[in-house]
Parts: C-alpha cells; sequence; structure tokens
C-alpha cells in the first residue's frame, strides 16, 4: 500500500511541474488521470488500487460535499444577475427535460432496469462539466457570455438533480430489499431537512464570516480552511439531524456564497482542496471502476451513452432556448458542449457503496461508458469546434457579458496562463 500511495503522490507531482506545457497537447487533468488510471492499474498492474469500500465512500462523498459546495459559493445572485433569464431556462426547463428524457431512454433501451433505476440514470447522468472542454471555457475566440453561461449551467446542476439520484438509490434499494419499504418516503423527509438545515447555517456562517472580517476578529489567512471546515460541518451535522448531508452542502453553499462577501480568493483553498480531491476520483475511474465495468458494455450501453451526450442532451437545451434570442449555431454549441464528468462518475461511486453488486450492475456500465465516450470526445472536439464557433460568431454572435469571469472548477490558474498567451487578459 506504500507503494501505491507513493505513486500516486508522484503521479500528482508530476503533473504540477507539466500541466501547462500539457495544454499545449489540450490533454486536461481528468483526461490524464482516467488514461494513467487505466494504463497503470489494468494495464500494468503498477497502481494497485485495491480500495476498502469505506475509502472509496469516503472519497467519493467528501469530494462531492466540498463540490457542491464550492460550485454554489461561487456563484452569488450578483454573478448570475447578468444572464438569469438563460440560466433559468436551462437549469429550469432544460435540465428536468434533460432527466426525464434521460429516464426514459433507459426504460425503453437498458436491459434490467426498473423504473428507479432509469430515473437513477437519467438523473446521475444529467449534471454537466466544463472542465472536460477546458480549453475552450478559456478560449478568447469563444463570447465571454457563452462561456459563462456553461460554466454556470455546470455549477449549479449537480447540486440541483443530487435529490433525484438520492431518491432514485433509496427506491432501488427498497426495491432490492437492501432497504425497508419506506425508505423513499424516508429519503423525502431527510432531503427537506437538509434543505432546511443548509439554507440556516450558510446564511448564519456568511454572515458571521462578513462580520468578523469586516471588525478585524477573523485573520482572512485562515479563512479558508475555516470554509472548508464548514462544508464539511454543513455535510455532518446535517447528517446528524436526520437530513440529506449533500443537500445540506450545496444549499449551505448558495447561501454562503450570497450573504459572505468575502474576497473570491477565500474560496480559493477549497476549491483547491476539491480539484486535488476531483483527481484522484478520476484516477480511481481510471483503475477501478472502468476495468470492471468495461465487461459488461453492451450495444445498449455504448448507444445510450452516444444518445446521453446527443439527443438526450441537445433536445432539451434547443427547446428550452427556444425565444431567447440565440441563434440556431449557439444553441448547437451550448448542446454539444455538456460533458458528463465527475458528478457522475461519483454518483456512480455512490450506488457501489448503496446497492450490492447485483443491483447496482444494471446502471453503472451505462455511467462508465458515458463518462469514458465524454472525456475523449469533448477533449477532442473542445479547440477545432471553439475555433470554428468563434470566428463563425466574431462580427453576429452574443456580446460579452458586463461581469466578472467566473472560475472554471479544477482551473484555479493554468487556465489564465492560456488565455494571456492567446490574446491578453479576459475582458468582461
Amino acid at each position: 500500500m506504500d507503494g501505491t500511495l507513493s505513486l500516486v503522490l508522484l503521479l500528482l507531482f508530476l503533473w504540477c511541474l507539466c500541466s501547462r506545457r500539457m495544454e499545449h497537447f489540450e490533454l486536461t487533468a481528468p483526461a490524464a488521470f482516467v488514461l494513467l488510471g487505466l494504463l497503470l492499474g489494468e494495464g500494468t498492474g503498477a497502481l494497485d488500487l485495491a480500495l476498502p469500500h469505506e475509502t472509496v465512500k469516503a472519497l467519493a462523498e467528501v469530494t462531492l460535499v466540498w463540490v457542491l459546495f464550492t460550485d454554489a459559493a461561487r456563484l452569488s445572485f450578483r454573478a448570475l444577475r447578468p444572464e438569469l433569464g438563460l440560466y433559468v431556462r436551462l437549469l429550469g426547463i432544460g435540465l428536468p427535460l434533460c432527466v426525464g428524457l434521460g429516464a426514459l431512454l433507459a426504460a425503453a433501451l437498458l436491459p434490467g432496469v426498473s423504473g428507479w433505476a432509469a430515473l437513477y440514470v437519467g438523473a446521475a447522468l444529467a449534471p454537466t462539466d466544463a472542465a472536460l472542454g477546458a480549453t475552450m471555457m478559456v478560449n478568447p475566440e469563444v463570447p465571454v457570455k457563452i462561456r459563462r453561461v456553461i460554466n454556470v449551467e455546470s455549477g449549479l446542476n449537480d447540486g440541483i438533480v443530487t435529490p433525484l439520484v438520492v431518491l432514485a438509490l433509496a427506491g432501488m434499494a427498497s426495491a432490492e430489499g437492501a432497504a425497508g419499504p419506506h425508505a423513499t418516503g424516508h429519503a423525502l423527509v431527510e432531503l427537506a431537512v437538509g434543505a432546511a438545515y443548509g439554507a440556516v447555517a450558510g446564511l448564519a456562517a456568511g454572515w458571521l464570516l462578513r462580520t468578523t472580517l469586516r471588525n478585524g476578529w477573523a485573520a482572512e489567512d485562515f479563512a479558508g480552511p475555516g470554509v472548508l471546515a464548514l462544508s464539511l460541518l454543513s455535510y455532518t451535522s446535517a447528517l446528524a439531524l436526520g437530513g440529506n448531508g449533500f443537500v445540506a452542502a450545496f444549499v449551505a453553499g448558495l447561501a454562503f456564497g450570497t450573504m459572505h462577501g468575502a474576497p473570491q480568493r477565500v474560496l480559493l483553498y477549497v476549491e483547491q482542496s476539491a480539484a486535488l480531491l476531483s483527481v484522484l476520483v478520476w484516477l480511481v475511474f481510471g483503475a477501478l471502476l472502468l476495468p470492471e465495468m468495461a465487461a459488461d458494455f453492451t450495444w445498449q450501453a455504448v448507444l445510450y451513452a452516444v444518445l446521453s451526450l446527443t439527443v438526450i442532451r441537445m433536445v432539451p437545451v434547443a427547446l428550452c432556448l427556444v425565444g431567447s434570442g440565440l441563434d440556431a449555431r449557439t444553441v448547437l454549441f451550448v448542446g454539444w458542449f455538456g460533458p458528463r464528468g465527475l458528478a457522475s462518475v461519483i454518483f456512480g461511486l455512490l450506488a457501489v457503496e448503496e446497492l450490492d453488486r447485483a443491483g447496482a450492475r444494471p446502471v453503472l456500465p451505462v455511467l462508465a461508458c458515458t463518462v469514458l465516450l465524454s472525456v475523449l470526445a469533448h477533449g477532442l472536439t473542445s479547440t477545432p469546434l471553439a475555433r470554428r464557433y468563434g470566428r463563425a460568431v466574431k462580427d453576429t454572435g452574443p456580446a460579452a457579458a458586463p461581469a466578472d469571469e467566473l472560475p472554471v472548477r479544477g482551473m484555479a490558474a493554468g487556465g489564465l496562463h492560456r488565455v494571456r498567451r492567446r490574446g491578453g487578459p479576459l475582458r468582461p
């Protein structure tokens, strides 16, 4: 185990040394660590990640908590206001349509998938991950407004679908006898308690941090670790109160981001910690989940993966953006750049822990296949499609948004270097 740990730490350090150079090859951290997991795990056996279930569960849970909290906390109402109508369309109309269409096609296409399992597949594969299209997200040829829309949608849709994933997992567990007959009812109560508690905790913590920073009681240098502790506290204390910790962390992040008013660098510590664990999740995905699921890749799973990245994503986006003022080229661009990434992987790992292997077997291959296909397809098309779209809308496309640029998940600094090299600093 010591050798495996040393190898993982060495990989992290080596990526630190060459991450900026890898930008020239359009290689993102998720793609790199999935490939490393495959090569060093199943390929050569050098990476033995036969982790206990408790370790995998803890890694997935902590990563999801930090991602949900930070994604929500960095998006205050002021940041959302410039394109609020587009966000409401994408998240309030497009996202439910995507979940519903995904669930219907899963029930019709995937063998051995029950109603609850179909809902789980539709919800678990609905969230997008802007980091998989990293080169597009920092390409100044793409209008800032469109990059912001894709970024904000990615930051919020995982938290919005988390209650559906939790409810679907409870229904699957109840149907298989792994949980009591009232598991879905208990899950609904836990979701409500978690949301209410998260709102109170986030507002209170945001007000306290803003007040203590303003009065000189709190040191800004330690505010980052404090917020890191707060994100986990919102999760653990919600569990202690009988609520759902993931929903509590997401709602607490929204409330905290609206209230705290602290400098954005206060969240940087939490974002970097989440980015570190996210890389480890991608490594586990490549080394453990993909090899185990590869034998179960059926033609139905592959077909569903293709439909998930195209029809299931792009049709709801097109429908919800009718009348938005965006041209057809922009609607297609936004629809295509809906990569399936970190949230779907974590939801898959949670399914492994919540259900027995037999119960999770019908749904995990399609999740793994969709995410793998997304890593490849969006990684390969990110730069060429961004350049082509940017040139096409240079004079006629949507105007730049009059707001500050928002950080992309897992891209604390590296992306800004690319923008400066290619055309100067980002302009709001």
